[in-house]
């Protein structure tokens, strides 16, 4: 009985103690909830984003101020339907602290209530749209705007005895964008737009719109075609030696993008485009990430990858603002002006409309030791979105 007494006493004694015990507190945590094209037409666009945001996190590390970073990644397809449920999912579910990713302007746009709601950032890296950081007041975009490039390119051909322009678009929302923004910036009593030939994203008949314009022969072509289209659409154009009959061929960097312009073959030679990144930015930062980028994914960064890295940044830059604390609002005011060095050069977020601020080259594709680079030859500094550039939103 006295043994049975010492045992019970014993065994409640040793809870007591472990109860006293101080409780072993939970290592801080900020979760990015990654949402992407990893799969499907567009998924060139998100995995370029998911490489490098993994590449600065390896080189940097994933702990900051003693919060550790975890990324929680979700393919959605580039259907919005799917980034609906997605981000549903990690804001509800997981708690997420960031919101980041985004292929598409109509997958940012998407996520926009959800950010506004949680109040928490919502990095968009891929969506190229004016219009999606106006609408939530979380949203911050560490890519590049479709206006900037086209309207750069419309101010530089102005300037370069270009007079009259013929358009040859994909016919879609991004492709009617890009003209708009070029038309805008280059139309004037003396300069016009004078044909448009807008094609189907699926067995386009290039035959007939290639010829007129070799008939009309206008100073340039203006080009934005979808993706997938490229290749196809630059061989039509060589065939039809639009460029040896002295139309100068002009596009937005997406035409020759540097993560797929080795397949584009030689009839992207003489292309001139305008763009916020070229890998062949003669820039040490630049040189020291792209040699990781290939190093890491044996494929050269493009514009979405260089977009990943600096998001990433702009995230881990944030946290180490705040100490290491996770509150979605102060992570946010530490986005807003940040500043930096970026591969692609100078690198700021306006803290009104929360674009990015930055250089857009003019670039030209160029057969450099036997690979195509888009050479950088003429550079407008400090640029900012045209539609949104300052305004609180």
């Amino acid at each position: 009985m006295a043994a049975a007494l010492r045992h019970i006493l014993c065994v409640a004694l040793a809870t007591f103690a472990m109860a006293a015990q101080p409780a072993v507190a939970a290592e801080p945590t900020l979760k990015i909830g990654l949402v992407l094209p990893l799969s499907g037409p567009l998924a060139m666009t998100g995995v370029q984003i998911d490489n490098a945001m993994r590449l600065y996190l390896e080189q940097n590390g994933d702990t900051i101020e003693g919060t550790r970073i975890e990324v929680l990644v979700r393919d959605d397809e580039g259907n919005p339907d799917h980034t609906r449920e997605a981000v549903k999912s990690l804001v509800e579910e997981e708690k997420v602290d960031v919101l980041a990713g985004f292929g598409t302007s109509p997958a940012a746009v998407v996520a926009a209530p959800f950010a506004t709601n949680a109040k928490i950032p919502e990095v968009v890296m891929g969506a190229q749209t004016s219009l999606v950081t106006t609408r939530s007041p979380f949203i911050v975009r560490s890519g590049g705007t479709l206006a900037q490039s086209a309207s750069t390119l419309g101010k530089w051909a102005a300037k370069h005895n270009i007079r009259n322009v013929a358009a040859l678009i994909s016919d879609y929302a991004p492709g009617n964008d890009a003209l708009s923004e070029f038309s805008k910036a280059f139309v004037s009593d003396d300069r016009t737009v004078s044909d448009e030939y807008r094609i189907p994203l699926s067995e386009p008949d290039l035959g007939p719109p290639l010829m007129q314009i070799k008939q009309t022969k206008p100073d340039a072509l203006f080009i934005f075609v979808a993706p997938g289209q490229a290749r196809q659409v630059l061989n039509a154009i060589a065939a039809q030696k639009l460029a040896e009959s002295g139309i100068k061929l002009i596009a937005t960097g997406d035409l020759t993008d540097d993560s797929f312009l080795k397949n584009l073959g030689p009839s992207a030679l003489g292309v001139v485009t305008a763009s916020f990144y070229s890998a062949a930015h003669p820039s040490r930062a630049n040189r020291q990430f792209v040699e990781a980028y290939r190093a890491a994914n044996n494929e050269t960064p493009g514009a979405m990858a260089v977009s990943g890295y600096d998001g990433t940044r702009l995230i881990c830059e944030a946290l180490r603002a705040t100490g290491g604390h996770t509150d979605g609002e102060a992570l946010l005011k530490a986005m807003k002006g940040a500043a930096w060095e970026s591969p692609r050069g100078p690198f700021a977020i306006d803290p009104h409309s929360r674009e990015v601020v930055q250089n857009i080259y003019m670039r030209k594709v160029e057969d450099v030791g036997g690979e195509k680079q888009n050479v950088e030859f003429a550079t407008f500094d400090n640029v900012r979105d045209p539609n949104n550039s300052r305004r609180e939103h």
